[in-house]
């Protein structure tokens, strides 16, 4: 195989990684496509400028796709520079390290009688099959978790489904209340210290 296909192999792969995952940043990317070093991830990402757009978060930049990005990848989603984008990285940094599950999707919609609900992923544990939701947890308030852990315990009553609610949470604070918001259901709360 020569350098040439090599290099459009991974310019389409980190293509692909981003409209699956809407935003990385580079040690999320470097992590992913095995780009060794930090040197070496900046001048990969410079050399994808065509299709990528970036902005600075904290001590990080944050990449996405732009409009030629998604046109040679087929993506509809439009992303741009957003507040929100802590939500993402986190939720990703768990997908990193559950080992980029072959199954999991990003904002899966389900609905059980009245009960609907938008999870932030959802993906089949590879030992077992069984179903993990994922929820993110950064800084809204904690009645909003609790009134989303109402929703999945209603569901686990209503259909004796069993499944696995994980929190991926960034402060240790935080992880002892959603545990207690949990108890009853099966699952694990992360935090970011956990997960990097």
């Amino acid at each position: 195989m020569n350098f040439h296909h090599l290099h459009q192999q991974r310019t389409e792969n980190m293509l692909l990684s981003l409209k699956k995952l809407d935003y990385l940043n580079r040690y999320q990317l470097q992590i992913m496509h095995n780009l060794k070093s930090s040197r070496n991830a900046n001048r990969v990402l410079n050399g994808l400028s065509e299709y990528i757009s970036s902005f600075r978060f904290g001590l990080e930049k944050v990449y996405y796709l732009n409009k030629a990005g998604r046109e040679r990848v087929q993506c509809t989603k439009v992303r741009k520079k957003t507040p929100n984008v802590q939500h993402y990285l986190l939720r990703n940094q768990f997908y990193i390290y559950k080992k980029y599950p072959a199954t999991w999707e990003n904002e899966m919609k389900f609905k059980v009688d009245k009960i609907s609900l938008i999870c932030d992923a959802e993906y089949r544990e590879f030992y077992n099959g069984k179903r993990c939701f994922v929820e993110v947890d950064i800084s809204q308030p904690m009645s909003t978790n609790k009134s989303k852990i109402d929703k999945y315990r209603k569901i686990n009553e209503l259909t004796g489904a069993d499944f696995n609610l994980i929190w991926v949470t960034e402060l240790e604070s935080r992880r002892h209340k959603l545990m207690r918001m949990c108890e009853g259901l099966s699952g694990k709360v992360y935090t970011l210290q956990d997960i990097i």
